[in-house]
């Protein structure tokens, strides 16, 4: 590593000191699946050679993983988290861990321990959270790949405050065994493990890798599904010719800041240019000819979506958290503000008491009833698309604004709702923040207060160069065909440059 990106790391200060030092049992473990082609006749596996960065949860044997808790330095894994293990097998070398926020509940990145991350395209941003380490040291080019872990947005956000592609894939489909996490035994809404990368082509390497590693005969909740070439090439799509993606404008809570509003219309704008509404040409980076129709989605209760979400967490995280801190009486972080003298309470802190095992049985019921309920409300879209089938994939706001400054990135509903749903999401980068493009516009509407007050911090000038990124959104299990149809979008997108 030369001088200048040693430098870099540490004004962002994404990486971990924990991961820094490889302990002789992980280097034994490397050098025990990583040999030369030339030395060997063989590569180890899809990923022989390549460089990965973890984030501070997966346990690697020897070393420390505090996930920003006081409380947990000095505590040594005896063994590997079994994803770990699966990237070695498959021929990665793990070579960096990570930073992230205290109970890796937050949108931002700061703990007690090793301070604050920030964003490496503007310091005074954040790079989002929980994965923000993640996020920058993928976007320094620090890490050509990254693993993030994502239970409300933690994988999505900070990819997008950075300007990454990355994947929050459904339940199961990559192993969580063996890794640290907060809320454990809360198993209604789960955090994910998934790829932060700068191609959808490295998305598309990590995940056909871990899935054809049987990663199910380690993780007895991992999903025994390996990779589906059928489903990569949109079998149940049309064979990807004529596509209907449905453009959530927004969500009916919270009005994006108009560079993602210019961001959604450019990318409307490409797929039109190839091939909407009977119109079709091949691009630069596509083989054969996409047809593509665009309509507009109209979102159904996601404010209620994400309430009963933040309604599961709830239930026991404060207790959670409070038995870990007590260990040292190390304080829960409170806010993210630079200045916290003044800073108000953060919407993500849980409250203090917690519900009956009855009431919490009484949320989960409910997140039921609307996920059937979106499940026939996309169902329904087969009227509107002109292709037979309902909408194939949703594309929407990864966040209503770009990189905040820190502390005041207070709004995920973008992200959480397709966590409630468990729909894999991935993300793309379209453009960046140009205060010329993007002026303020007089607002004399808004859907409550707070939407409002996103509204009010918009400022072209503060947000200048941040990065800006959208969603592509497919169902349950469908991180093949979410790939795919992003290589498309992302195809058009670059075409129309």
């Amino acid at each position: 590593m030369d001088i200048q990106m040693k430098r870099l790391l540490l004004l962002c200060n994404c990486s971990s000191p924990t991961g820094l030092r490889p302990a002789p049992a992980w280097r034994s473990s490397v050098c025990k699946y990583f040999g030369h082609p030339k030395q060997t006749g063989k590569v180890v596996g899809p990923l022989h050679g390549l460089p990965i960065s973890l984030k501070d949860q997966l346990c690697i044997e020897g070393l420390e993983t505090t996930m920003g808790y006081v409380s947990w330095i000095g505590w040594y894994a005896e063994k590997n988290a079994v994803l770990v293990d699966v990237l070695i097998e498959c021929g990665a070398v793990p070579f960096v861990r990570t930073d992230l926020p205290q109970t890796v509940m937050w949108p931002e990145s700061f703990n007690n321990i090793f301070g604050r991350t920030t964003n490496p395209h503007n310091r005074s941003l954040t790079p989002g959270g929980s994965s923000g380490g993640e996020g920058a040291l993928v976007a320094l080019k620090g890490s050509p790949l990254g693993v993030g872990s994502d239970i409300g947005g933690s994988i999505h956000i900070p990819s997008a405050f950075c300007g990454l592609y990355s994947l929050r894939p459904s339940y199961g489909r990559v192993p969580y065994c063996g890794a640290l996490n907060s809320l454990e035994g809360q198993d209604s809404v789960q955090s994910m493990f998934g790829p932060m990368t700068n191609s959808v082509g490295g998305v598309k390497a990590f995940m056909k890798a871990v899935v054809n590693a049987k990663p199910w005969l380690k993780d007895p909740l991992a999903v025994r599904k390996k990779w589906q070439e059928d489903e990569y090439n949109l079998a149940d799509h049309g064979s990807g010719k004529d596509l209907c993606f449905a453009i959530m404008w927004d969500d009916g809570v919270v009005v994006p800041h108009p560079p993602i509003r210019r961001s959604l219309e450019m990318t409307k704008a490409a797929l039109e240019r190839a091939g909407h509404k009977g119109f079709s040409r091949i691009t630069p980076l596509l083989n054969y000819t996409y047809l593509a129709v665009v309509i507009d989605w109209k979102p159904i209760k996601h404010r209620l979506l994400a309430d009963t979400t933040r309604n599961i967490w709830n239930a026991a995280s404060s207790e959670d958290y409070m038995i870990t801190t007590s260990v040292t009486g190390e304080p829960i972080i409170a806010t993210m503000e630079l200045d916290n003298s003044n800073a108000a309470a953060a919407p993500f802190l849980p409250k203090k008491i917690g519900i009956t095992a009855y009431q919490l049985w009484q949320v989960q019921k409910l997140r039921r009833d609307i996920r059937k309920e979106y499940l026939d409300h996309w169902e329904a879209t087969v009227s509107e698309t002109g292709t037979g089938r309902p909408v194939d994939a949703i594309i929407c706001p990864a966040s209503s604004y770009a990189a905040t400054p820190h502390g005041k990135n207070r709004y995920t509903n973008y992200t959480m709702v397709w966590n409630a749903l468990d729909y894999p999401a991935v993300t793309f980068p379209v453009t960046t923040v140009d205060p010329t493009l993007d002026t303020k516009k007089s607002r004399h509407v808004f859907y409550d207060d707070f939407d409002k007050g996103i509204y009010d911090v918009y400022d072209p000038e503060t947000f200048k160069n941040a990065p800006i990124c959208l969603q592509l959104v497919a169902r349950t299990l469908e991180e093949e065909a979410v790939i795919k149809m992003t290589e498309i979008v992302d195809g058009a997108l670059a075409a129309a440059k």
